[in-house]
């Protein structure tokens, strides 16, 4: 019995191993987009900024990558990343590339179109390009409890959607207003980054709902299927090396299992029940 043939040994040509790496600088762009002040600036540009200029000043790096997992959040600071990154990328003559995990929706998808190439995975959740506004009213609520609420303005509107009085038409429609150009101005970063690649009209694209990354890459939201180590690898060779240039911190106590202060531990736990609340409306 002849015994099968060993597989041929894989060399390298003697010039590859004078070969440098590629790097290939990240940015992770996780969780919910806005300053909020129990848990610093979050995503936000003021605590984004040193890591996109440090991943811009990477010499001889052929790309940046942008590592997203965002359910959205406040448009003004989506704007303000999406732009900073353009900016220096048009400057330093720089691909993006972003790689989309769980979910790129609304402002997160903002996020994305910063990017010269959107890959997803199959099952990733994108889209929602819309503007939402929700809370409560209280109304009913204080008149039960008999509490009196007093509150002295300047100006008509200057109680603009109070939730502790009844609605009222004319405020709904200037939130309706405020909204619609808030949406436009979505929209128009869409166009202007996807142009000549989205294939659907602009009812179903922009009206909020979200698909799976593998519908997003056949109306032309995203550019195709991968991770970002396979992906690399192709275009750069396997000797890419890629670099997250702002990593999650954790301070020295916490590396040993205790909580540095009880202030952070608390801030913590607001922003996975905020993330949460935002990942649960699409059904995450």
């Amino acid at each position: 019995m002849v015994s099968p043939a060993a597989p041929p040994v894989r060399t390298r040509p003697f010039w590859a191993f004078w070969r440098r790496p590629v790097f290939v600088p990240a940015i992770r762009l996780h969780g919910v987009i806005g300053a909020f002040p129990l848990r610093g600036p979050g995503l936000a540009l003021f605590g984004l900024e040193r890591a996109i200029d440090r991943a811009f000043g990477v010499r001889r790096a052929p790309a940046v990558a942008l590592i997203v997992n965002c359910p959205g959040g406040a448009p003004v600071q989506a704007a303000l990343i999406a732009r900073r990154i353009r900016r220096l990328a048009e400057q330093k003559r720089r691909t993006v590339l972003a790689f989309v995990e769980d979910v790129a929706t609304s402002g997160g998808y903002w996020l994305a179109t910063a990017a010269d190439e959107i890959f997803v995975e199959a099952s990733s959740i994108v889209g929602s390009i819309g503007v939402i506004s929700a809370g409560f009213g209280f109304a009913e609520a204080l008149a039960r409890l008999g509490i009196e609420r007093r509150v002295h303005t300047s100006g008509a509107r200057k109680s603009f959607l109070d939730p502790f009085r009844p609605e009222r038409p004319e405020d709904v429609a200037l939130l309706a207003e405020l909204q619609a150009e808030i949406h436009e101005r979505f929209k128009e970063q869409v166009r202007s980054r996807r142009a000549g690649r989205l294939r659907a009209s602009e009812e179903e694209l922009f009206d909020g709902r979200v698909w799976t990354g593998a519908r997003a890459v056949e109306l032309g939201l995203a550019d195709g299927v991968g991770e970002i180590r396979t992906v690399l690898e192709e275009r750069y060779g396997p000797e890419v090396v890629v670099s997250v240039v702002n990593p999650p911190r954790r301070r020295f106590l916490e590396r040993f299992g205790f909580s540095a202060l009880a202030s952070e531990a608390t801030a913590a736990v607001l922003a996975m029940l905020e993330e949460r609340a935002m990942l649960r409306r699409l059904g995450l």
